[in-house]
């Protein structure tokens, strides 16, 4: 075997022991196809922005073939597990983040991606009161940006 055979192997055993892990601190069972996403996921250590069909679309090359309904099912399980928190543009697509902490983001209207915002600049001075009876939860901040 080669040395970049053997690397390759080495980062993809990382992959799943981090993914595995991951799993773990949401209390879910690692079945393969939960692991296989996780994998996609969180496999390199790095937080990410993904769509279900962007995620699907990444799995179809993996040994684990996965449904796109079985995506779609897997990344609201996360989301309930409290491993990411879905994040709505449009009221209609949603993104999906492995980043956990409250940060703004970035939509980027020409190619339709997600990114983080730097949460340093941004100042909320003020929020409305919530009606009777509620409490506010979470407050989303998407910046839309189009390249001129």
């Amino acid at each position: 075997m080669t040395a970049k055979a053997e690397d390759t192997i080495k980062a993809e055993d990382h992959a799943q022991a981090r993914a595995s892990a991951w799993l773990s601190r949401g209390g879910l069972r690692p079945t393969r196809q939960r692991l296989a996403l996780a994998s996609l996921l969180v496999g390199d250590g790095e937080d990410r922005h993904v769509t279900a069909e962007s995620l699907y679309a990444a799995s179809v090359t993996g040994e684990e073939k996965v449904s796109l309904a079985t995506v779609y099912n897997t990344l609201r399980a996360f989301c309930e597990a409290g491993l990411m928190q879905e994040v709505v543009v449009d009221g209609s697509k949603s993104y999906f983040d492995t980043r956990m902490d409250d940060h703004p983001h970035f939509f980027w209207e020409d190619d339709a991606t997600l990114t983080d915002a730097p949460a340093e600049q941004l100042e909320i001075l003020r929020l409305p009161k919530a009606p009777a009876g509620t409490e506010i939860t979470r407050v989303d901040v998407v910046i839309r940006l189009r390249r001129s």
